[in-house]
């Protein structure tokens, strides 16, 4: 789940969770206690957004996939990070084509074949969140839908390629930016990825485009991060609709994104949602 880079609520119930790990320059680093419990809260976001992307077909709606979500989520023994955020009201934001983030599923809201379908969803276990998000092609989708899905999915790996220790924020921005220029796309600017842990949304922000707005703090082991690129086909500029909380494209080009939470490691990085880890009978 987006957000702005000013934005950093909390959550947890600090009572029940393990002793805090240190800071460097706010951002907090997990020991391996606390990367144990997340690795779990991330596999069951990855869970279910691959059993989401298996079930996804024309006629369905987006609030069936809210319905899912959340009754999964609580199956595997956490709970949805989204519904009650903010008084954001569903397990899951739904959008769809122009639909840019934040999008609420509900009933009247009916998947067509050739949408271009984003599901982000949250999980919160013993303590800590994961955080994940897929784009979804339902059936056959135009060509520009198809090379914008590949090249968000690309300014994504781009970016988590460079996370190791030493390297900096502004080595996974300058990754990202230049992925997405090689595809011709925009990247939309005033969301980003942050760190995710304790609290769905705490430092740092983690920025798809190079600028001075980004300290330029070195990674760390132990750091957690939801590195989420966010691209349109036509104008980065978006706007926010009357429910306050779906933000869409301006010229009502298609947007696309993929979102990883990504944890720090001593050599280098790993994909704590990575659906790919996911056994197919468990997701079915």
């Amino acid at each position: 789940m987006n957000f702005l880079a000013n934005l950093i609520p909390g959550r947890a119930d600090v009572a029940t969770l393990p002793k805090r790990s240190r800071r460097v320059r706010g951002v907090e680093l997990k020991s391996e206690a606390e990367v144990e419990i997340m690795r779990e809260a991330a596999r069951i976001v990855a869970t279910v957004l691959k059993e989401i992307e298996a079930m996804v077909k024309p006629g369905m709606t987006t609030a069936d996939l809210d319905a899912h979500a959340e009754k999964r989520i609580r199956e595997l023994g956490a709970t949805p990070s989204f519904k009650g955020y903010h008084g954001f009201p569903a397990s899951i934001c739904a959008c769809i084509n122009d639909q840019v983030v934040h999008g609420i599923p509900g009933k009247r809201q009916v998947i067509r074949r050739g949408d271009l379908l984003k599901v982000d969803t949250g999980a919160y276990y013993n303590g800590f969140h994961g955080d994940s998000c897929i784009t979804i092609a339902v059936g056959e989708v135009s060509a520009v839908a198809k090379q914008l899905m590949a090249a968000a999915e690309a300014a994504l790996y781009a970016g988590i390629a460079q996370v190791k220790p030493g390297n900096t924020l502004l080595d996974i921005a300058g990754a990202v930016e230049d992925c997405v220029a090689s595809y011709g796309f925009s990247v939309v600017e005033e969301f980003t990825g942050h760190g995710v842990g304790r609290n769905l949304h705490e430092a740092p922000s983690v920025f798809n485009v190079r600028t001075r707005q980004l300290p330029n703090i070195k990674l760390l082991p132990g750091m957690t991060l939801a590195i989420e690129p966010i691209l349109n086909a036509g104008s980065k500029q978006t706007r926010t609709l009357k429910d306050q909380w779906t933000v869409v494209t301006v010229d009502r080009s298609l947007s696309a994104q993929f979102e990883h939470t990504v944890l720090v490691s001593e050599s280098g990085y790993e994909i704590l949602t990575d659906r790919a880890q996911i056994p197919v009978a468990l997701a079915s």
